[in-house]
C-alpha cells in the first residue's frame, strides 16, 4: 500500500503509536533461579532476543577518513536499540564485553579499562545510560566482564599490562588481582544518572564471568564467589560457552547460570548441540543459548523450536545494530559469517536479503512471544523521524523511527507547505554511512524545505521536523553503485563488488576497475565538478577523470585533487580511502573515470558525485 493511502487510515496517530504492545516497565524482581528454571518474581522468566554489541561501546562509527570507528552511543541510539528489542518482544539484550586497551588496534582510548586500576569515566557513563533506559523499557541487560578474544581487547591485554606470558591471566595471582579490581568497580558502581549501584538494579539480567572464555575451573570459582560476595542480588553465568556445559560449575553454587554458544567453525551449529547442552545439565543448573546464528533459516528456526519445546529458559540471536545519530543503521560484516553475513538492522530491509535478514527477524521475534506464551502482536505505526540538518541543499540524512521499514520524502519551497511528495518506500538501510536520500530533481537556484515520513505495514507517523529552506546552487547527480544503471557505458573490466565490506568501512555496494577500466557519465548540463570516494590497497593508487562536451567529443584531461589517509589495518585490513576532486576546465557534459592502461592491481569505486548545471 502507498504512504498516500496508508495516511488515509491513520486518523488517530497518537492512539495507534504504540498500539500491538504492552507499554514499557520497569523491572519489578531480581531475576533468580532455582530448580534449573529462571524466575521474575513468582513467574518463571523465559526469553528470546538478541545480542547488541555496540549497546554500550560502538565499532562500527565509520567516517572517510576517520582514524578510528570507535565511539560511545548516545541516548538516541540507546533508545532506538532497547525500542527495537522492545517491539520484538525481547526482554533482554547482551552487550559485549568490557573492552581493554589494546596497543595494536585502532580503539584508541575509547576502552572502558584503560591500565590495572583505571578505568574510563566515559566509558561507564555511556554503561549508566544504557542501565536507565533499560529500566524504562523493561529489558534486562547482561554484561559480560571479559573476552577470550582480542577484538575487544581481553585476557591478553590484562597479561600484557603486567608484561606477562600468554595464558598467565588465569593463574598469575597478579592479573586475577587487577581482574578481580575491574569485577568490584562494575559490581558497585553507582550510576551517575539513576543513583543506583549496579549491583542493586533490577533491570540487571546479571553477570557473566566472561565471553567464550578458557578458563580453569578454579579461576571460574574464584570469580563466580567474588561476584556472589560483591552482588547476592544478581544471577552470575558461567562464561565458558564453546566447549559444552562446563561439569564443573554444575556442582558450584556461586554459579547460576550456564550458557552455550554455537558457530559453523565450532561444529555445534545445531539443534542437536543444544538438546546434548539440555541432557549433561539435567536441570542442575538454569540455561541458555548465549550466541548462534550463521546459519540457514531451517536450523535456526530449529534450534529456536528446540529452546522452547524443551524448556529452555532462552536463547539470544547474534546479532543486532541500531539506527545512528548521523542517520542510516550501524552495519557489521561477520568476519566469520562466510562472507555472507551482516549485522541485522529492525524490522529488517531488501539490503539484508542476501542473509535473509526479513525472514530471520520476523522468526525471532515470533520466537520471542511465543516462549512468553503470547500471541505475535501486529507491528505498531512508527514514530515520526527526525531530519538533520542538511550540508547541501537536497541531500538529507534523518534519525530512523525503530520499526519503520520505509519513509517518504516531502519538499515545499516554504516551510509552510504546500508539500509534495518527491520520493516513496525510501530505505534507509540502502546505502552504509553515507547520506541517505539526494534530491536529484532539485533544479540550481531553487529554494526548497523538507520534512520526512515514516511508515511500515500498520501505519505512518507524524511528519518530521522540517529543514530549510535551502537554495541549490547546481544540480547533483550521485551513483552509489548498487549497480550499473547509471553510467551510460563502460569499458574494460568493471565489475560490481558487495563481499569483504569491512575492509571498505562496510561499503557493500562498490565498483572495481583494474588496467583499462572505465565508466562514463553524461549529464544534461554543463558539470561544475566531480567527486569520487574509493578505496585501494595504497594511497597512490592511479585514477584518472577526464571530460568532454559531448559524448562523441574529445576527452580532455583535468587535475584532480586527491586526499587521502592510512587506517589503522588492526584486524580488519583495512583498504586506503581517496577521495578524487575534480573540476573541467573547459565546457564539459561528459565524464570518463578510469584505471590508466597498465596500471596494477585495482581501485573500488564507492561513490560518484557529479554537480552540473550550477546556478549564474
Amino acid at each position: 500500500m502507498p504512504l498516500t493511502a496508508l495516511r488515509l487510515v491513520y486518523c488517530l496517530p497518537l492512539l495507534l503509536i504504540g498500539a500491538g504492545l504492552a507499554p514499557a516497565t520497569e523491572c519489578a524482581h531480581f531475576l533468580t533461579q532455582r530448580d534449573g528454571k529462571l524466575y521474575d518474581g513468582p513467574n518463571e522468566f523465559r526469553f528470546v532476543s538478541w545480542n547488541i554489541p555496540n549497546l554500550h561501546c560502538v565499532e562500527d562509527a565509520f567516517t572517510f577518513f576517520g582514524r578510528s570507528p570507535w565511539r560511545w552511543p548516545d541516548e538516541f541510539e540507546i533508545d532506538d536499540a532497547l525500542e527495537s528489542v522492545r517491539q520484538m518482544g525481547g526482554t533482554v539484550a547482551r552487550t559485549y564485553v568490557l573492552s581493554v586497551r589494546r596497543t595494536d588496534g585502532d580503539m584508541g582510548e575509547g576502552v572502558h579499562v584503560l591500565a590495572p586500576g583505571r578505568f574510563n569515566e566515559e566509558a561507564f557513563r555511556a554503561l549508566d545510560l544504557v542501565m536507565k533506559v533499560a529500566n524504562e523499557k523493561g529489558v534486562r541487560i547482561l554484561i559480560p566482564l571479559v573476552d577470550n578474544w582480542r577484538w575487544w581487547g581481553g585476557t591478553e591485554q590484562y597479561e600484557a599490562f603486567r608484561g606477562k606470558p600468554r595464558g598467565t591471566f588465569w593463574t598469575d595471582p597478579q592479573i586475577i588481582t587487577d581482574f578481580e579490581e575491574t569485577v568490584r568497580f562494575i559490581v558497585t558502581r553507582k550510576n551517575t544518572l539513576t543513583g543506583v549501584r549496579y549491583c542493586d538494579d533490577k533491570a540487571l539480567f546479571g553477570w557473566e564471568t566472561g565471553n567464550e572464555l578458557d578458563a580453569p575451573p578454579a579461576w571460574t570459582r574464584r570469580i563466580a564467589a567474588l561476584l556472589k560476595q560483591l552482588d547476592p542480588n544478581h544471577l552470575v553465568v558461567d562464561g565458558r560457552s564453546l566447549h559444552g556445559p562446563p561439569l564443573e560449575s554444575l556442582e558450584d553454587p556461586n554459579i547460576d547460570v550456564i550458557t552455550t554458544h554455537h558457530y559453523p567453525n565450532t561444529g555445534n551449529n545445531n539443534a542437536a548441540s543444544v538438546l546434548e547442552a539440555i541432557r549433561i545439565i539435567d536441570g542442575k543448573k538454569a540455561y541458555f543459548v548465549g550466541e548462534f546464528g550463521f546459519l540457514p533459516l531451517p536450523e535456526a528456526q530449529h534450534i529456536l523450536d528446540t529452546v522452547i519445546d524443551q524448556g529452555v529458559s532462552g536463547a539470544l540471536y547474534w546479532s543486532l545494530r541500531f539506527h545512528r545519530r548521523e542517520g542510516g543503521f550501524y552495519w557489521h560484516h561477520e568476519p566469520s559469517g562466510e562472507d555472507l553475513f551482516k549485522a541485522y538492522h529492525w524490522p529488517g530491509f531488501a539490503a539484508g536479503d542476501p542473509y535473509r535478514e526479513r525472514p530471520t527477524i520476523a522468526m525471532v521475534r515470533d520466537a520471542a512471544f511465543r516462549i512468553r506464551g503470547l500471541a505475535t502482536p501486529a507491528l505498531s505505526a512508527p514514530t515520526a523521524p527526525r531530519l538533520l540538518e542538511s550540508p547541501e541543499a537536497g541531500v538529507l540524512s534523518w534519525q530512523g523511527s525503530a520499526g519503520a521499514s520505509r519513509y517518504q520524502i516531502e519538499r515545499a519551497s516554504q516551510p509552510t507547505g504546500p508539500w509534495q511528495t518527491i520520493a516513496h518506500d525510501v530505505s534507509d538501510a540502502a546505502v552504509q554511512y553515507r547520506p541517505l536520500f539526494v534530491d536529484e530533481s532539485l533544479h540550481a537556484g531553487q529554494p526548497a524545505c523538507y520534512r520526512v515520513v515514516a511508515a511500515n505495514s500498520a501505519g505512518v507517523s507524524l511528519a518530521s521536523n522540517v529543514i530549510g529552506p535551502n537554495v541549490a546552487d547546481h544540480r547533483l547527480l550521485v551513483d552509489e553503485l548498487r549497480d550499473l544503471s547509471r553510467l551510460s557505458t563502460k569499458r574494460g573490466v568493471v565489475l560490481l563488488r558487495s563481499g569483504d565490506s569491512r575492509k571498505t568501512q562496510e561499503d557493500a555496494h562498490r565498483l572495481a576497475l583494474t588496467a583499462g577500466g572505465q565508466v562514463e557519465y553524461v549529464v544534461p548540463a554543463q558539470i561544475h565538478s566531480v567527486r569520487v570516494l574509493m578505496f585501494a590497497a595504497e594511497r597512490q593508487a592511479p585514477l584518472s577523470v577526464s571530460f568532454a562536451d559531448s559524448p562523441e567529443g574529445d576527452l580532455h584531461s583535468a587535475e584532480a585533487t586527491r586526499t587521502g589517509t592510512d587506517r589503522a589495518s588492526s584486524d580488519y585490513g583495512y583498504l586506503c580511502p581517496i577521495q578524487v576532486d575534480v573540476v573541467p576546465r573547459e565546457r564539459a557534459k561528459r565524464v570518463v573515470i578510469g584505471m590508466p592502461d597498465g596500471a596494477v592491481g585495482e581501485v573500488q569505486l564507492s561513490r560518484i558525485e557529479i554537480r552540473y548545471g550550477a546556478s549564474k
